[in-house]
């Protein structure tokens, strides 16, 4: 069995702030037409700094 890490941004809490926009350096979060913000799971390295930018811990990290 693998565990994958995976990041995701909880809509019900992100203000749509833009931090974890800019702070990414693999450029991995996804900002729909609609401003909604994801994360691309095919650019995200892993490395938790969406996580420990987020202002309101909208940015989370999930196993599976």
């Amino acid at each position: 069995m693998v565990i994958m890490m995976k990041h995701y941004i909880d809509q019900k809490i992100c203000i749509r702030c833009g931090t974890c926009d800019v702070e990414c350096p693999f450029h991995a979060v996804i900002i729909s037409d609609v401003g909604m913000f994801s994360i691309d799971d095919n650019k995200c390295r892993d490395c938790n700094i969406c996580v420990d930018v987020c202002p309101v811990d909208a940015a989370k990290k999930k196993t599976e």
